[in-house]
């Protein structure tokens, strides 16, 4: 499918959104540069004047999806109602929600490290581990606010509990195991007990 060229938006975005479609959906390895091309509506020597190659466009497509996504897992958490646990399980709520959309099919970084697993210098996986440390990052210093005595440690379950959640669902197709309420159950426990008696007395 050609998509015709926009006024107004510059090629170079034209092209990682067509590349954001194509490879979030059917993989990086089974779209060629061919048919990121055609969907953005130029030729394949207009694509390489902007990306030196499939490895750079690559790259690319993830580096797009890095600021969007942290922002927001970030919108979630500000916008949900209580107390922290009930705030970091609404991300979780709000990604089971995402994952009933037909569309949906897991986490792009993820997906993107595992066909790409033989290449651990590629510039996209360096991509994708800087955005799940970015993310870790945010909870730590989320939980460090909150008194929470160890919260690089507790930070680290929750992205184990997410990306172990991505891979779960996508396989069985059940976005049901995001809305466990695991990542509630750990922070509470890891809250101080004076705040933690607050997070019970206001159920």
């Amino acid at each position: 499918m050609t998509v015709m060229a926009r006024p107004g938006i510059p090629t170079r975005e034209r092209i990682i959104s067509a590349a954001n479609a194509l490879f979030y959906n059917n993989g990086i390895r089974a779209v060629s540069v061919d048919a990121v091309a055609a969907k953005a509506g130029v030729t394949k020597r207009t694509l390489y004047y902007h990306f030196k190659s499939k490895d750079d466009l690559v790259a690319a497509y993830l580096a797009g999806r890095d600021q969007p996504n942290l922002a927001l897992f970030r919108k979630w958490f500000s916008e949900a109602q209580g107390s922290l646990p009930a705030k970091v399980e609404a991300i979780f709520r709000h990604l089971a929600r995402s994952a009933r959309h037909p569309k949906w099919n897991g986490c792009g970084f993820l997906r993107t490290a595992a066909e790409l697993a033989n290449l651990p210098g590629h510039p996209a996986i360096k991509i994708g581990a800087a955005h799940k440390k970015k993310f870790e990052e945010w909870l730590r210093a989320t939980f460090a606010e909150e008194g929470i005595v160890e919260p690089l440690r507790l930070a680290r379950q929750i992205l184990l509990l997410l990306d172990g959640s991505f891979a779960v669902v996508l396989l069985h197709r059940d976005p049901s195991y995001m809305e466990t309420e695991a990542a509630h159950a750990l922070i509470e426990a890891a809250l101080p007990v004076r705040a933690s008696r607050r997070v019970r007395a206001g159920r």
